[in-house]
């Protein structure tokens, strides 16, 4: 276990110093630890009142990297934790680990996390012993593990960055999926084409790969439907194309509620920006609105948007501390919303 402190602003006049001398950039948030590598911020604050982040592991792997993500091999989950934002932040031990996953076999990317009478669900995604990525669950009767899996992958489940959503009448929804390495584009047609690959995607006047959303079982630990679509709209209310790429979905989806309006917030990808889309359902559709996070340091951007005592926060990554793509950190930035609902754009750097 360790601690760390969060820092909001310029990341301390050391930095600026930097900056002046032309040494690097200035970051808006400082890392939450440095005693590993985390990314894939989920961010939640259950009944107890403190506030709990689930996040990949990223770890040296030694392997190459690639377009569909290979040398991001982690293999467990941490959990974070602190009492206030700006406070010391706890690394606990190992949550859950692939050896402890029957069907998995490699590459535990970015989870989630619920509450439900009494017990704490841990959703994430891995590659099964075919090389298909499913979403798995782990529970516990503690917010920050150990976890124990299920012995099978969720039934119907396929590609990456599992996010559940509780709505307002304590209904679950599971929103998923991500093109490229998240192998999303080979399920086109709701079954694995292992022949599907990256150029699948080159459709860009065509309608693009949309993200899913399955009701989840009472029990927490299946879906109840089959998954769908959520279709995501211009402000003509056709749906976004393939070849838009600062606005189309890639990745990292996660669902909150705000008033009476849902916000789907998600990743572009290979345009690295963080944008929203809102709408009256959770099952969409959602009309794209913005940006909410400008290009980090490094190549991806993975976040969660969570109300903290009275005030939203975004929780991102970067690889401020290593410099590496697979190498990253986790931090926070208070999120502003305007009086119509629109969300101010954060700049991460400078």
């Amino acid at each position: 276990m360790g601690s760390a402190i969060i820092l909001f602003g310029a990341s301390g006049c050391s930095q600026a110093a930097q900056d002046e001398a032309g040494e690097g950039p200035v970051f808006l948030s400082e890392p939450l630890v440095s005693e590993i590598y985390t990314a894939d911020p989920s961010t939640h604050v259950w009944e107890d009142g403190r506030i709990y982040i689930y996040a990949s592991h990223d770890i040296e792997s030694g392997i190459p990297e690639d377009d569909l993500g290979s040398h991001f091999a982690m293999r467990d989950y941490h959990v974070l934790s602190m009492d206030r934002v700006g406070g010391p932040v706890t690394v606990h031990p190992v949550a859950l680990d692939i050896d402890d996953v029957p069907w998995a076999g490699r590459q535990m990317w970015a989870p989630d996390a619920a509450y439900k009478d009494g017990t704490y669900f841990l959703y994430f995604p891995a590659k099964d012993k075919q090389d298909v990525f499913r979403i798995g669950v782990a529970t516990s009767t503690t917010p920050v593990g150990p976890f124990t899996a299920q012995p099978e992958a969720i039934a119907g489940s396929y590609s990456m960055d599992p996010n559940v959503f509780r709505d307002s009448d304590g209904t679950h929804y599971m929103y998923f999926g991500g093109i490229w390495g998240g192998q999303l584009q080979r399920w086109a047609n709701g079954q694995y084409d292992a022949n599907g690959s990256v150029s699948d995607l080159e459709q860009p006047d065509q309608p693009a790969i949309m993200p899913r959303i399955a009701r989840m079982s009472g029990n927490m630990l299946e879906f109840a439907e089959e998954p769908r679509e959520v279709m995501l709209l211009d402000e003509l209310g056709q749906p976004l194309l393939g070849g838009d790429n600062d606005r189309r979905f890639f990745e990292g989806a996660w669902v909150f509620k705000r008033g009476e309006t849902y916000y789907l917030t998600y990743s572009t990808g290979d345009t690295h920006y963080v944008v929203y889309a809102t709408g009256t359902s959770p099952y969409g559709p959602f009309t794209y609105r913005g940006r909410i996070l400008n290009p980090v340091q490094g190549w991806t951007s993975h976040h969660s948007v969570t109300e903290i005592a009275g005030q939203w926060y975004l929780s991102y990554h970067d690889t401020q501390l290593s410099g590496q793509t697979h190498l990253r950190n986790v931090m926070m930035a208070p999120l502003t919303f305007n009086a119509d609902g629109t969300i101010q754009t954060i700049t991460p750097m400078r």
